[in-house]
């Protein structure tokens, strides 16, 4: 019985995509859905084989990943050590943190005008964009999260006299590490659809700009492929980051 019902929580999260996926491939193919309002699901696999094979997807798809990771990569770092700055650092905290809060109240798609005037439509622009995006959702989780240590673990750590250094390492921080992971996931959406926004505004080359470029000739059948990789992208970056999580925390549940 246990294991009946594991295989149909493992089948349930596909249910939902695959029964969508063949209701639109019959109203398709039924006409009931025009071409010119969204290709069918055959049509789209068939301009992703030949994207494929003329290499044009995969130079896209490599140019947006390259985007994606070096900004969050930058971004994330940032979000941390300012996050552990504030929350650790009275300070620290008194000295950064109003400004960080008022500068996160600022839409950062609001700055794309801004950044092409700094960068043009070169990679620095798009990095750039990922990398704000991601930072300020790392920030507050990383700085709630330590601001929010159990106190009776710290008096523990006092009445053993841990150093500092220990009281982090032991304590503070394997207490934190849920809602800085928390962040990162939440970070992880946000930086899919920054560069979203920034690919099909600002540049040249990448997923977004493959979309546009499929708008000018109406290529409905791209376009669709195009919104498809980012989905993709999105909840394949999220299951790496819930691996990572039960992995950073099988302490916690055992």
């Amino acid at each position: 019985m246990i294991t009946l019902k594991k295989q149909i929580l493992k089948v349930l999260p596909i249910l939902i995509p695959v029964l969508l996926v063949m209701i639109w491939q019959g109203a398709s193919s039924l006409n009931l859905l025009s071409e010119n309002i969204l290709a069918s699901p055959l049509e789209v696999v068939k301009a992703g084989k030949e994207l494929f094979l003329s290499g044009e997807l995969m130079r896209n798809l490599t140019i947006s990943l390259y985007r994606a990771t070096v900004g969050f990569a930058i971004g994330g770092m940032i979000g941390f050590l300012l996050g552990l700055l504030t929350g650790l650092s009275d300070i620290g905290r008194s000295f950064f943190d109003s400004t960080i809060q008022m500068i996160r109240n600022i839409p950062h798609l609001a700055l794309i005008p801004l950044v092409i005037a700094w960068f043009g439509i070169d990679e620095i622009s798009k990095i750039f964009l990922v990398a704000i995006g991601v930072m300020f959702p790392i920030y507050v989780n990383t700085m709630h999260g330590i601001m929010n240590v159990d106190e009776d673990l710290l008096e523990m750590a006092a009445i053993y006299q841990l150093s500092r250094w220990q009281t982090f390492w032991s304590i503070v921080f394997p207490s934190a590490l849920p809602s800085i992971l928390v962040g990162v996931r939440y970070a992880l959406g946000i930086m899919w659809t920054t560069l979203i926004v920034a690919e099909t505004i600002a540049s040249d080359s990448g997923i977004g700009y493959m979309a546009m470029n499929a708008r000018e000739f109406m290529q409905m059948d791209v376009i669709i492929l195009s919104i498809l990789l980012y989905a993709v992208l999105g909840k394949l970056s999220d299951l790496v980051a819930k691996y990572f999580e039960s992995s950073a925390l099988e302490w916690k549940i055992q």
